[in-house]
């Protein structure tokens, strides 16, 4: 608890902690969706076209997240769109988008000025980078995030177990599975200045299976997933802190130390 206040104590700290929280948050929430839809790997295509969106803009001089925003929800369409069409799979979608944005991103860059601080920053996350105005931003569309998350919570559950039953009963399911894209690459963006764009995926990606292991009903999945990504994201910060260790990888760490033990639980349990 000493060491927890101990972080409080400085501003950058404090602006880490809110941003971390909600973007923690958003994407267990999103996750326990995108898992059960097997699009878990969204997040990691789209954080690759986040670093390219901000390569961009710096190369061109312009504010990195008006320009990240809408190239990072306009390539979570294109990925939908192209699976809905059936011209590609999901997986292959995403593959293709991320192959595509890094290649993009990195040319950019060295066309550029190279790779400087403030791309590493963005690539591997940094709480230092987190400002007055991210966190303001954070909090408008992680509220937004959670309150659409709260509004359409039976629809959402009905198309991650069922899609054809859902639309039997006249649930729009390209609409919903459109939001879902939406709301995904909003969180993806508010969580790379902190965690990376090569990292932010994991967010979206480990609470979720940790919760899956523990649990059955979609409705105990999705608090557990939140519950159990804001405590090692707050773990992690901690960590971070504490050890001198980079935030991004020191969450991720913690998210995989608690997949393995929900694992070796699960197995305890049953045994």
């Amino acid at each position: 608890m000493a060491e927890f206040l101990e972080v409080l104590s400085f501003p950058f700290m404090r602006r880490a902690l809110i941003v971390g929280v909600i973007v923690s948050l958003c994407a267990a929430l999103l996750g326990v969706v995108l898992v059960l839809k097997r699009y878990s790997l969204i997040g990691h295509g789209l954080g690759e076209v986040g670093f390219a969106a901000l390569a961009l803009a710096m190369a061109l001089g312009l504010p990195p997240m008006p320009v990240a925003i809408p190239l990072v929800v306009a390539a979570s369409f294109l990925i939908m769109y192209l699976s809905q069409r059936g011209a590609l799979a999901g997986d292959a979608a995403i593959g293709i988008m991320a192959a595509a944005a890094l290649s993009f991103g990195v040319i950019v860059t060295s066309l550029s000025n190279g790779f400087n601080m403030d791309v590493s920053d963005y690539m591997f996350g940094s709480i230092l980078a987190v400002s007055e105005s991210d966190v303001v931003l954070s909090v408008v569309l992680g509220l937004a995030v959670i309150l659409m998350y709260g509004l359409f919570f039976n629809r959402l559950f009905a198309i991650s177990y069922d899609e054809v039953n859902a639309q039997a009963t006249g649930i729009n399911v390209s609409m919903y599975q459109f939001m879902i894209s939406l709301l995904t690459a909003i969180t993806v963006v508010l969580g790379m200045r902190m965690m990376g764009t090569m990292l932010i995926s994991s967010l979206i990606l480990f609470p979720a299976l940790t919760a899956r292991r523990l649990v059955g009903s979609f409705k105990a999945m999705t608090l557990a997933a939140a519950v159990i990504s804001v405590a090692c994201f707050l773990i992690g910060l901690v960590l971070s802190y504490a050890l001198d260790l980079p935030t991004g990888a020191s969450v991720v760490g913690v998210n995989l130390a608690a997949l393995v033990g929900s694992v070796g639980l699960k197995r305890v349990l049953k045994g």
